[in-house]
């Protein structure tokens, strides 16, 4: 059979190259065998990465048994934690297209006959999603696990507990002492942070897109053998995936999309998720509007409640059945697609079959929901013509409608300077403007102010509106991905204090208290600032990027 490396190791011609391949160790008979992309993301510098060396070898082990003949290459990325609260928060999300681009790069000069992409945070798993989906060759993505939760003063605690505590800090709840120690055991070890947030979100949904193992997304970094054993077993699957020359694209389809947004919405996931999923639905020519959130949001309840939502994480989700038995609980609404192809060979049918929810404390049934609808929500009107992103999982009851003063900001550092210094008062609409994709340029995650808001005991009565985006670890009535942003002319460009804000979660509404004659009044005088960055990677990204509603992909043509 025919291999795509054949293109670099077969034939008189490709001596010169061959020759190379011997300088490395490689021997003839490797060269006979597929060859498979290791793609590691492991560095010195994410947590969620520390320890992913060790999963890459045991990968390797498993394509060797499998057949393959395993070269290894590195990918970047950024701990979205360590880069917050400032410009190097500039840097995640345009990272997630550098990802995509340098795995495309190294794919197609090699031509791998597979990948297997071992990962863990927040924009590298989009990031290589999308390299799998554009390039369509066999891929598997093999998670480094979440992290465990800390322990202070006899409770489970995580990174958000620490953002938190800072507004603590400043009304003086606690001493500096007590913050020190709480900085100190938040973060335990090795692992993605131990709650839904984007990292640990989208390492589920890599399950229940077909592209991931069975407890890809739960298992914890700490339980070693397990998570070694199931990098070893995807590079057994990868080799059959080669052999039977499924591509991702068979398994990244429509129905595989569906699924994903499904239990998206049941676990409460990342508003970060509706940046990805449809970014990487893009690259494998699939177009996933954010209309397609509502109307699951309309059919999904959201059956579980995990950090920042409550105080259960990760391992809580793992210990009560994981992703399969997520899966297993709304397959009881008949709206899955359980003949969805996975990188096991096995549908999603055969994935769950005999998975079994172990602890309804943790996984509720579909019939005793915390919510009737699901863990997202898409809000359009007059403030976000198209549309807006919030987490209602992590929304109070009493703030899912919210009408109140706009107090407006033209950076992430303003705002939160103003929150500790107590400027906001309860009741306000806090308006963060020119962070959205191409304006900030970036999108900045805006888990300081939302922490900020929270600490200061203030997310019972203030909102927070921006065309950035948040953390998987925010909560409150935190709505993102405003479109058109403002450095696009709108309407949140044209905001002053004490314009009033509209929120209206339950109808999946946003608008501000203006006439429309008064909004084209003031976008006729609307004067688009000058770029924040002249040179350099993200003035050529902010030039590319699109709107937040189309998954701040890039622009196909330029």
């Amino acid at each position: 059979m025919a291999k795509r490396s054949d293109l670099v190791t077969k034939g008189w011609e490709r001596s010169p190259h061959r020759s190379l391949f011997y300088a490395i160790g490689y021997t003839p008979s490797d060269l006979e065998r597929p060859l498979i992309g290791i793609v590691n993301a492991a560095n010195e510098v994410i947590p969620g990465h520390i320890h992913l060396d060790m999963i890459a070898e045991s990968a390797k082990r498993g394509v060797i048994k499998g057949g393959g003949t395993p070269m290894e290459f590195p990918s970047i990325g950024i701990c979205d934690g360590i880069a917050m609260g400032h410009i190097g928060m500039k840097y995640p999300l345009p990272s997630r297209e550098l990802i995509a681009d340098s795995i495309e790069a190294m794919a197609q000069a090699y031509q791998f006959d597979g990948l297997l992409m071992i990962t863990n945070c927040d924009k590298i798993i989009p990031g290589m999603l999308m390299a799998a989906a554009r390039l369509d060759i066999p891929a598997i993505i093999v998670s480094g696990g979440p992290m465990l939760a800390g322990e202070f003063q006899n409770q489970d605690v995580d990174l958000i507990s620490v953002f938190e505590a800072l507004g603590r800090l400043k009304k003086g709840e606690i001493s500096e002492e007590e913050l020190h120690e709480l900085e100190m055991r938040a973060c335990p070890g090795s692992g993605s942070c131990s709650g839904m947030f984007t990292a640990n979100t989208m390492n589920c949904l890599s399950e229940v897109l077909g592209m991931a193992l069975p407890g890809n997304g739960t298992i914890p970094a700490a339980f070693s053998g397990m998570r070694k054993r199931i990098a070893s077993e995807a590079g057994e699957y990868l080799m059959e995936l080669v052999r039977k020359s499924i591509s991702a694209r068979k398994i990244l389809t429509q129905e595989a999309f569906e699924n994903a947004i499904m239990i998206d919405l049941a676990l409460g996931g990342s508003t970060n998720t509706v940046l990805h999923l449809p970014a990487i639905a893009h690259e494998a020519g699939i177009d996933l509007p954010l209309e397609i959130f509502n109307k699951f949001s309309n059919e999904i309840p959201n059956i579980c409640k995990i950090s920042p939502a409550s105080r259960q994480h990760i391992q809580d989700l793992n210990r009560a059945g994981g992703i399969p038995a997520v899966m297993k609980e709304i397959s009881k609404l008949n709206t899955l697609h359980l003949d969805a192809l996975t990188v096991t060979g096995k549908s999603i049918k055969e994935i769950i079959e005999n998975a079994k929810v172990l602890d309804r404390d943790v996984i509720r049934s579909v019939d005793n929901p915390y919510s009737s609808t699901g863990g997202l929500a898409i809000l359009k009107g007059n403030l976000a013509p198209d549309g807006a992103v919030v987490k209602r999982s992590a929304v109070l009851p009493g703030m899912l409608k919210h009408t109140g003063p706009a107090v407006v900001f033209d950076s992430e550092e303003e705002a939160i300077e103003a929150i500790f210094n107590g400027k906001i008062k309860q009741g306000d609409v806090v308006v963060i403007r020119y962070e959205g994709p191409a304006g900030g340029p970036g999108m900045r995650e805006m888990l300081g102010p939302t922490s900020a808001i929270a600490g200061m005991g203030l997310d019972d009565s203030v909102a927070l509106l921006t065309d950035g985006r948040f953390s998987g670890g925010s909560r409150g009535a935190a709505i993102g991905h405003i479109s058109p942003e403002a450095y696009a002319g709108g309407t949140i460009g044209i905001l002053r204090d004490g314009d009033i804000i509209e929120i209206d979660i339950p109808n999946y509404s946003l608008n501000v208290k203006l006439s429309d004659e008064e909004i084209n009044k003031r976008k006729e005088s609307f004067q688009k600032p000058s770029p924040r960055f002249k040179h350099g990677y993200l003035a050529r990204y902010s030039q590319m990027v699109l709107s937040a509603s189309t998954g701040a992909v890039l622009k196909d043509k330029l």
